[in-house]
């Protein structure tokens, strides 16, 4: 028996609007249905993993020790394209031989987009 990732959740106070940031950076749809309470990105095209956004009373305070990292040849257009959607701008960084950029998305949640 194995198991599979279904998807990545992520806790929110407007899960629409949070689902619509994503869904412009990744390029992929809102699924239809989206509310504040509860929103997904990329079931009803069948992406692997979702994106699932909860909307929560009180989301756990301080630096979320999960995050997403993507990857892109052209990953510094990607970049300034995250912050043009909304996003804010963390740090630059060159280590381990990878180079990429940490940002936190319009509710703080932090991501890494990164040189494929």
């Amino acid at each position: 028996m194995t198991l599979s990732l279904a998807s990545v959740t992520i806790d929110c106070t407007d899960a629409a609007a949070l689902a619509g940031f994503w869904s412009e950076l990744l390029a992929v749809p809102v699924d239809d249905e989206a509310s504040a309470e509860f929103a997904t990105v990329g079931r009803a095209a069948g992406h692997a993993p979702m994106l699932m956004f909860l909307r929560v009373p009180d989301k756990t305070p301080g630096k979320n020790v999960i995050h997403l990292d993507l990857l892109a040849e052209d990953w510094k257009q990607h970049v300034e394209r995250a912050i043009g959607l909304g996003a804010e701008h963390i740090g630059d960084f060159d280590e381990y031989g990878q180079q990429w950029s940490t940002l936190a998305d319009p509710e703080g949640n932090l991501f890494d987009i990164g040189a494929k």
